[in-house]
């Protein structure tokens, strides 16, 4: 069965580049907005009888289901024999349980939507808490992915001296992993969360860090008000050489900025593209196509 990649506007670099390394047909989608803010979109490639992937990441996510769900309908409309979402970021993952009274399961309804109009399902790091696997809401074919081995070959190539922590107990099976391939120590902070954006962190006074390359690594870095919370107690611990490092970089409500303003750097990889996302991840996917 011949394959094409079907890149989103805002994802196609990605999408290119994995298409390319995948020696697969390549084709971007055309996505324009009506005034009233209606989608329209359009094919431009042939795609009878063909493994369709559409690639898109799925930050910012309202408008972007809503597209991607017209995507798929369409090319299989199209005589698409197979359709698979390529989603490096995989939206509405945290709401995986009703908190309070009348609260929707945000991560079941999607799910539920895309098991209508999907074939396959390929993301990377996906918040899994509560859901042991993608499977237990996902009934279509899944591949989750994970960013550990890019970002702890970054981590080798650009830290003389590094010291991982994750920043919860959650994080922290992750973060270990990243820390094992680099060859260096790891731990984990206690996270409590009171809120959306209210978070206290209790870090461990330890005096054989305060020379180290402090690496936070976690999957999302969405806000900030986490990896925020991390900087300010080890500033006050004296360590000065502290970088956040995540797979999916969303930085809202300018969350670079302020950890920046903190004197902490922060990288992430390409799933989303901004304007740190240095740790390319499309050799992992590539793997995925082929």
């Amino acid at each position: 069965m011949k394959k094409i990649i079907i890149g989103f506007p805002e994802s196609k670099g990605l999408a290119r580049n994995v298409a390319k390394k995948a020696g697969v047909e390549f084709s971007e989608l055309e996505l324009k907005q009506f005034p009233d803010k209606e989608s329209y979109i359009q094919f431009n490639a042939d795609l009878k009888g063909k493994k369709v992937f559409l690639f898109r990441s799925l930050d910012d996510p309202d408008a972007k289901i809503t597209q991607v769900i017209l995507a798929a309908y369409t090319a299989k409309d199209l005589g698409a024999k197979k359709v698979v979402l390529v989603a490096p970021y995989l939206c509405y993952m945290r709401q995986d349980k009703r908190f309070r009274d009348g609260e929707a399961v945000s991560s079941r309804i999607i799910a539920k939507l895309f098991n209508r109009c999907f074939d396959g399902l390929v993301t990377v790091d996906p918040h899994l808490h509560r859901f042991k696997s993608l499977d237990v809401i996902y009934k279509m074919k899944t591949k989750k992915i994970t960013a550990v081995l890019p970002i702890a070959d970054f981590i080798k190539k650009n830290f003389r001296n590094p010291f991982v922590f994750g920043p919860d107990e959650e994080s922290y099976q992750w973060a270990r992993s990243v820390a094992k391939l680099v060859g260096c120590e790891s731990d984990v902070l206690r996270k409590h969360r009171y809120g959306p954006e209210t978070v206290r962190i209790k870090v461990k006074e330890r005096q054989d860090i305060k020379n180290k390359d402090i690496i936070i690594v976690d999957d999302v870095i969405s806000t900030g008000h986490t990896m925020m919370e991390v900087i300010k107690d080890l500033r006050k611990m004296g360590i000065r050489k502290i970088t956040c490092i995540c797979t999916h970089g969303i930085f809202a409500d300018n969350a670079l900025k302020k950890i920046r303003r903190l004197g902490a750097k922060a990288f992430s990889t390409n799933t989303i593209h901004n304007e740190v996302s240095r740790i390319d991840i499309s050799e992992l996917l590539t793997k995925e196509i082929k």
